[in-house]
């Protein structure tokens, strides 16, 4: 599977019954990872047998994993809105300012991919699912906790909302047409310094500088 596909949630929360044997565990993660790479790839309706084949499995394995395409999204679904609203959670816990909280959340969610691939899953679940609308109330609320707190020390537009965010940066991380998954990232990572800049009552060059310290250490770079 591609390198660049940076997929690191876990599938622990969202997994029902027995623990199931590592083997078992380390197929189901294969699945959904490969799940992922297809639906950015080839779209939504790329053939289960596919995600198989990505998978470097074969498709009884899948089948016994998730028996219908509604199971699997389903399920992947959960897993990136969890692993999403930790990565929020995590960045206004951690950051030095609430504004670097935002831009790091941003960043992360076009690296991971999740910007692009939750519009797609939301397309194919079933909204009325309990625990979905669990799953996504705990994701916006962690992102308003987000946008709120920017407002607050006087960094973020008060104009701004958590949908706002959602919304551009889910827009931004829509694969190119013609472009192989990772290759057009550093072009969405600088066109959302650009909307960051937007975002920010402060100078956009100072928040620019910001940004481009982070993704410099997100990558261990370095200025020299």
């Amino acid at each position: 599977m591609s390198e660049a596909m940076m997929v690191t949630w876990s599938i622990g929360n969202v997994r029902r019954g027995p623990r199931p044997r590592p083997d078992a565990l380390i197929n189901r993660e294969r699945i959904m990872v490969a799940t992922c790479e297809a639906f950015i790839e080839h779209g939504t309706s790329v053939s289960l047998d596919e995600i198989a084949r990505q998978a470097g499995i074969g498709n009884a394995t899948l089948y016994r994993h998730f028996p219908n395409r509604r199971e699997l999204i389903r399920t992947v679904a959960l897993a990136l809105l969890s692993h999403t609203t930790d990565q929020a959670e995590a960045a206004l816990a951690q950051e030095p300012t609430p504004f670097e909280a935002v831009q790091r959340f941003l960043h992360q969610a076009v690296d991971e991919h999740f910007a692009a691939l939750c519009p797609m899953l939301a397309d194919h679940a079933d909204v009325r699912d309990p625990e979905l609308v669990r799953t996504r109330s705990r994701l916006e609320t962690a992102v308003s906790n987000l946008v709120e707190a920017a407002q607050q020390s006087g960094r973020l537009r008060p104009d701004i909302n958590g949908a706002d965010l959602t919304a551009a940066v889910a827009q931004l991380a829509r694969p190119l047409p013609g472009v192989a998954l990772g290759e057009g990232d550093h072009l969405v990572h600088r066109h959302l310094e650009l909307l960051i800049g937007g975002l920010s009552v402060v100078p956009s060059d100072a928040v620019s500088h910001v940004a481009w310290c982070y993704r410099l250490s997100a990558h261990g770079g370095g200025t020299g």
